[in-house]
C-alpha cells in the first residue's frame, strides 16, 4: 500500500467516523427545500472582514429560480467547477486522490477537488479559511445536504448563493452587474466567461482583460462547442476572439466525437447531429436532471 493509499484511507475513516458522531448535531439542511438562504456564513465573513477594515460592506443578490437561469450558464458552471455533478454523491473521489497527490508533491496542503455540493455547504455554513477541522464538518454537512436534497435544488442554491465579485452574490445579480441583463438572457460566452472567475471571483472580473479570464473562458466555451450545448454563430465565435477557420470546425460534427441523439436533448438533435435551435431555459430544465455529461473534466488551476 502506497502513502498516498494510507492517507486517503485515514481521512476516508476519520470523515466517515466524525460524520456518525455528528450528524444529527449538524444544521438542519433539509430547511432548503423550500426555504431561501437570507444569508450565509460566507456573507458574514466578508462583513466581519470590512468591519475590520472599517469600510461598509453593501450586499447584493437576488434569488433566481433554476428553471430562468440560462441553460449556457448551467452548463458552463457544470463543466468548470464540477463535471460529475449529476453522478457523484458529493463527491469526487478521483478530483480528491489527484489533489492530494499534488499537495503532497507541493509539500503543502490546500484541499483541493471540491464539489458544487461542497462548495455550497461551505458557502451556507463554514468560514473560506483552509483548516482540516472546516474541510471535515464540510464533508459531514455535504454528506447530509445530499441525503435530503434533490440534485436541481443544490444546483439552485449554489447559484443563488455563488460569490462573482466584491458584494456580488448569485448569478442574477452578476448577470446583471457585468452584462446588464438577467441570467435567463446569458449567451454561451457570457456564461464562459462568468464560469471562468469562480475560483477566485474577487480577483478576476469576466469582462475584464486578464488572461487567466479569457483562456479559461475560451477553454469553458471550447468545451460546450464540443459537446454540442452551443453550435456558434459567425460573430459569436468573434467576439470570443475565435478564427473562421475555428467556426468552420465547430459548425461541422467531430469525426472522432460523434454526438449522439441520447447524449442531447430531443430538440437539439437531427440525424445524430445538434440543430441550429437553441432551446429554451424551460425546454433544457426538462431534461437536466437526467443529462449527463461526457467524460473529461475541467479542472481549476
Amino acid at each position: 500500500m502506497t502513502k498516498i493509499q494510507r492517507i486517503i484511507i485515514l481521512i476516508s475513516f476519520f470523515g466517515v467516523l466524525l460524520s456518525l458522531v455528528y450528524f444529527f448535531a449538524l444544521p438542519d439542511v433539509s430547511q432548503w427545500q423550500e426555504k431561501k438562504p437570507a444569508t450565509t456564513a460566507l456573507i458574514q465573513y466578508r462583513e466581519r472582514e470590512a468591519k475590520k477594515k472599517g469600510k461598509i460592506f453593501k450586499i447584493h443578490q437576488n434569488w433566481i429560480s433554476l428553471s430562468r437561469v440560462s441553460p449556457f450558464l448551467i452548463k458552463a458552471v457544470l463543466i468548470a467547477e464540477d463535471d460529475k455533478f449529476w453522478k457523484h454523491e458529493g463527491f469526487d473521489y478521483e478530483s480528491i486522490r489527484e489533489a492530494i497527490e499534488k499537495d503532497i508533491k507541493v509539500g503543502r496542503f490546500k484541499f483541493g477537488g471540491s464539489t458544487i455540493s461542497q462548495q455550497l455547504a461551505k458557502n451556507l455554513y463554514l468560514s473560506p479559511e483552509k483548516d482540516p477541522l472546516r474541510k471535515i464538518s464540510e464533508a459531514a454537512i455535504t454528506w447530509k445536504m445530499e441525503k435530503v436534497l434533490p440534485k436541481r435544488r443544490i444546483l439552485e442554491l449554489y447559484l443563488n448563493v455563488a460569490e462573482w465579485g466584491e458584494g456580488i452574490f448569485g448569478v442574477e445579480v452578476a448577470a446583471r452587474h457585468y452584462y446588464g441583463k438577467s441570467a435567463a438572457a446569458l449567451t454561451p460566452v457570457e456564461a464562459a466567461r462568468l464560469a471562468a472567475v469562480l475560483p477566485n471571483p474577487r480577483k478576476y472580473n469576466p469582462i475584464g482583460t486578464q488572461s487567466y479570464v479569457k483562456n479559461r473562458g475560451n477553454l469553458i466555451y471550447s468545451m460546450m462547442v464540443r459537446r454540442g450545448i452551443v453550435v456558434p454563430g459567425y460573430e459569436e465565435m468573434k467576439e470570443n476572439g475565435q478564427t473562421l477557420t475555428d467556426w468552420e470546425s465547430a459548425s461541422s460534427p467531430a469525426s472522432d466525437e460523434p454526438l449522439l441523439s441520447s447524449d442531447l436533448p430531443g430538440s437539439w438533435v437531427s440525424g445524430g447531429f445538434p440543430c441550429a435551435e437553441v432551446p429554451s431555459s424551460e425546454k433544457l430544465e426538462a431534461n437536466l436532471g437526467g443529462y449527463v455529461d461526457n467524460p473529461g473534466s475541467l479542472t481549476a488551476p
